[in-house]
């Protein structure tokens, strides 16, 4: 079997994989990266940015040269299925979502304020249903790139070295990509990396959310109008694409750590309500099976 097919054929298996099982509930590859990560990090910190560049490429650089394990001879499908499964987190994120509709839909604010530290950052504290739900809907939207379709696309494209490469670029981000005291400068490699490694896929996140879209023509429309308003140069792709789709509207204030941050609004519809959040974890899902089969056919041709 030509090596393009195999690695089709095991990205078409580890999406299989995660739909099937979600993330590994034992000895997870990511957190056991995470704790290498944070290892380092107290090697290595110190508030400046060739430090950061250092910490950040090696660990890259690392994530990238396990994944060389797939030109074993034979290794390359069933590495390939693994890497996919262990690094795709889209089924993960439907449960999440689904699990703070349930909360929400049986008037549990207290525990749909504690739950929604597992899809985002913001403050819940004070929040009410409704901006519940936009939190919830807005990280769908965003994890939709971040979890499922930016780790097929560097899949397709660099094979298992590409698959690890991503994840672990995704991971310091979360890990030290943020603009605090500590983290300004060491982090900011980590946090342009990601940047750049979900660029191309948000992108793709969007084009894919409108073929599967029910509203195609106001997908499309949002995505082009407000798309590029979002401050991160990548989440509003997805959070656009998504309000359109949805017929409603995202976007606002929202607190981070006691700062208030506000967001252009994307969207010409309604404010979203609980119901939506089972409207955005289908239209993830669906989004990420497209990713999933052109990831596939990309992999053909690349290889």
């Amino acid at each position: 079997m030509p090596a393009s097919t195999e690695r089709a054929v095991g990205l078409l298996l580890g999406v299989a994989l995660d739909a099937l099982l979600g993330d590994p509930r034992r000895g997870h590859p990511v957190a056991a990266f995470g704790r290498v990560a944070s290892g380092l990090e107290r090697a290595l910190y110190a508030d400046s940015r060739v430090r950061g560049v250092g910490y950040a490429g090696v660990l890259v650089a690392g994530a990238a040269g396990l994944g060389l394990v797939e030109r074993l001879p034979g290794a390359r499908m069933p590495a390939t299925a693994l890497a996919t499964w262990a690094v795709l987190g889209g089924t993960s994120l439907g449960r999440e979502g689904r699990e703070m509709a349930r909360l929400l839909e049986a008037d549990d604010l207290e525990g749909a304020r504690a739950r929604l530290s597992h899809l985002c950052a913001r403050d819940p504290e004070g929040l009410d249903a409704k901006a519940l739900a936009r939190a919830t809907v807005e990280s769908v939207a965003e994890n939709t790139s971040d979890a499922a379709i930016a780790p097929l696309v560097w899949g397709a494209i660099g094979g298992v070295p590409g698959l690890l490469a991503y994840r672990a670029i995704n991971t310091l981000d979360a890990m030290v990509g943020y603009r605090n005291p500590r983290y300004e400068r060491f982090g900011w490699a980590s946090a342009r990396s990601d940047d750049v490694a979900n660029w191309v896929p948000a992108r793709v996140t969007g084009l894919l959310t409108v073929a599967c879209a029910e509203r195609r023509g106001e997908a499309w429309r949002v995505l082009r109008r407000d798309g590029g308003a979002h401050p991160s140069p990548n989440a509003g792709r997805c959070e656009a694409a998504f309000a359109g789709a949805l017929g409603i509207r995202l976007g606002g204030a929202n607190a981070y750590g006691g700062r208030l941050e506000r967001r252009p609004e994307m969207g010409d519809g309604r404010a979203p309500e609980v119901r939506d959040i089972r409207r955005a974890v289908r239209l993830s899902a669906a989004v990420s099976v497209a990713a999933g089969v052109l990831a596939a056919l990309v992999a053909r041709g690349v290889g």
